[in-house]
């Protein structure tokens, strides 16, 4: 029972202590706020004395008017101080976007002064490209005419007037040229299949230089000749070729089939016949003994089949060349097609 009554008291004991120093707190608390305030609603007194006997002002402020006008021009200083960074700032980013519009600028004068030239190129290119579409038979339509300025024709492309200017005028003219090149994809594809129909058609015609590598001269034409042997004139069926040796390659002038291979030592020596398409026949004499074609075989044009060779009746190495349309015999000349460099070709 005794303990129980030493709780009671130890429990009243630390309420009270808990309480005293709870008001003692507030105690302190209160009389910092009240010194606070005492201290800024104290009053100073400004007295404005003129030199002359005019009347003497004064002015009673308390210290709390005098924080906040204090405050006040503190804070527009530090505004105006804002301002003043942010407009330095502002002026130093205009100047950057200013240079990169000059740039810009420049770079777009550059593109219109493109845009120029290549709009002075398209009608070249428009007048060469109807020229050859027009030699070969190629029509290019355009709906309307030259009075539709949307027909893709550079006709009306170009006569777009010149008081328009920036970049309507040019996205007009780029846009014509859009057209115009939209316009002539037909007739060019068109174009491509009738110049690979022609190239198909100049493989099977003897049209190439019998010599690998163009070289070579040509030593006798075709038709009336003095015979070297008989110093008789004849007619030579044919063109012989020479390069000063033997050895250098002998090409197939078109596409065929080998029809004969012979040897007759009294005059052509070893000779190749190849059978074209379109009535056309070559003979190539004179070869050497090795040929790299046998009767029957499948040629190309430009493909090897024999070597410049002495055989036959000659007067030194050379390769005779004939071109047969059906039974007539014709002048090889007139259908080569002599693509060399540094050749010299000499009729005698």
């Amino acid at each position: 029972m005794a303990k129980v009554h030493g709780y009671k008291r130890f429990e009243d004991s630390l309420v009270r202590k808990i309480r005293k120093g709870f008001l003692s707190c507030g105690k302190t608390i209160l009389s910092l706020i009240q010194g606070f305030w005492t201290a800024i609603t104290r009053t100073v007194t400004i007295t404005m004395v003129p030199h002359s006997e005019k009347k003497v002002h004064q002015f009673r402020l308390s210290f709390l008017s005098v924080f906040f006008v204090c405050l006040f021009f503190v804070a527009i200083l530090g505004a105006f101080a804002w301002f003043g960074i942010s407009y330095t700032e502002i002026q130093g980013t205009m100047a950057i976007k200013d240079n990169r519009l000059q740039n810009t600028q420049a770079n777009l004068d550059e593109l219109r002064g493109e845009i120029s030239s290549l709009l002075r190129q398209s009608k070249n290119f428009q007048a060469v490209m109807s020229e050859t579409l027009s030699s070969m038979g190629i029509n290019l339509n355009t709906e309307g005419g030259a009075e539709n300025s949307n027909s893709g024709d550079l006709a009306s492309f170009f006569n777009i007037q010149d008081t328009g200017s920036g970049s309507l005028q040019e996205s007009s003219e780029l846009q014509g040229f859009t057209n115009y090149l939209a316009s002539v994809q037909e007739p060019v594809k068109e174009m491509g299949s009738l110049l690979s129909s022609q190239s198909t058609l100049l493989t099977e015609i003897p049209n190439i230089w019998p010599i690998k590598g163009g070289i070579g001269h040509i030593s006798m034409s075709f038709g009336q000749n003095e015979n070297p042997f008989t110093h008789q004139y004849y007619i030579h069926k044919g063109i012989d070729l020479s390069t000063y040796r033997q050895g250098d390659s002998v090409l197939a002038t078109a596409d065929g089939q080998i029809v004969s291979i012979n040897n007759d030592p009294g005059g052509f020596g070893i000779n190749i016949v190849i059978k074209h398409k379109h009535g056309f026949y070559t003979r190539y004499a004179h070869l050497q003994a090795t040929v790299r074609v046998r009767v029957g075989q499948r040629v190309q044009q430009g493909s090897v089949i024999g070597y410049i060779g002495n055989t036959g009746l000659t007067t030194g190495p050379h390769l005779h060349y004939e071109v047969h349309i059906g039974a007539d015999v014709v002048d090889p000349y007139k259908y080569l097609n002599i693509k060399t460099n540094n050749t010299t070709l000499a009729r005698n």
